[in-house]
């Protein structure tokens, strides 16, 4: 589905926002879309990621399947051998950057010293005032992150769950922002066909996500139930 121009500059400047306001964020928020066939009752979750050719020795995609495997696994899926696979899933991911224009406000005091506290520790205002005296142009990178989980039969190729996540923000690096991507995509999965919601995550502010997740060690089918996504909030 293509944006129309209004609706990604209204993007766009959201994005800018969140850049502007990033010292108090405390949520990635991450927009989700799913288009599901999914049927339920189902207790074998084997699957294995299926690559291009050209993608055999990637490491890039080698790090983002151990993250998505690592959100799968809370959802009863087990990783193994594709020749004894039900489902292959398949990833797709990407950064785009952009630059937004802001008009930020100047201040002015109007009242000068000594009658306002010009500068003074108790003056609420500061030096500059509470009044705008203008405007000034401030541009701002934004980085918008995306990933797509896709799930296939493999026996019959036919496609059972198709999951994108978006998000945008200051973050330039795709690998830092794949985390919030892959736990918002799979949250509370499997979503219903066509459902759009937006997944808030509490931001981590230590040294941030990780780049790498472990992958728990495989169990038995009957041994391991669905689990929602840790820290997720889901607003439909």
């Amino acid at each position: 589905m293509k944006t129309n121009r209004w609706t990604r500059r209204a993007m766009l400047l959201l994005a800018a926002l969140t850049v502007l306001l990033s010292g108090c964020t405390t949520y990635v928020t991450t927009q989700v879309t799913a288009f599901s066939d999914w049927s339920g009752g189902d207790a074998t979750r084997t699957y294995a990621f299926m690559r291009e050719p050209d993608q055999r020795n990637n490491l890039e995609l080698t790090t983002y399947e151990r993250i998505v495997a690592n959100e799968l696994a809370t959802h009863a899926f087990r990783q193994v051998d594709s020749a004894q696979a039900r489902y292959l899933v398949g990833l797709s991911y990407g950064i785009r950057s952009d630059v937004v224009t802001v008009a930020e406000p100047v201040y002015y005091n109007p009242w000068p010293a000594p009658y306002w506290g010009w500068g003074r520790p108790y003056d609420p205002w500061g030096p500059w005032g509470p009044f705008p005296a203008g405007y000034v142009n401030q541009s701002y990178p934004i980085f918008t992150h995306l990933l797509g989980v896709r799930i296939t039969e493999r026996a019959t190729g036919k496609e059972v769950y198709n999951v994108t996540a978006r998000n945008s923000g200051g973050e330039s690096s795709l690998v830092r922002a794949m985390p919030y991507l892959a736990r918002s995509a799979l949250a509370d999965f499997p979503l219903g066909n066509g459902v759009v919601r937006t997944v808030k995550i509490p931001l981590d502010t230590g040294a941030g996500a990780p780049n790498e997740t472990p992958v728990p060690a495989a169990a038995p089918a009957s041994a391991m139930a669905p689990a929602p996504a840790s820290g997720a909030k889901a607003a439909q």
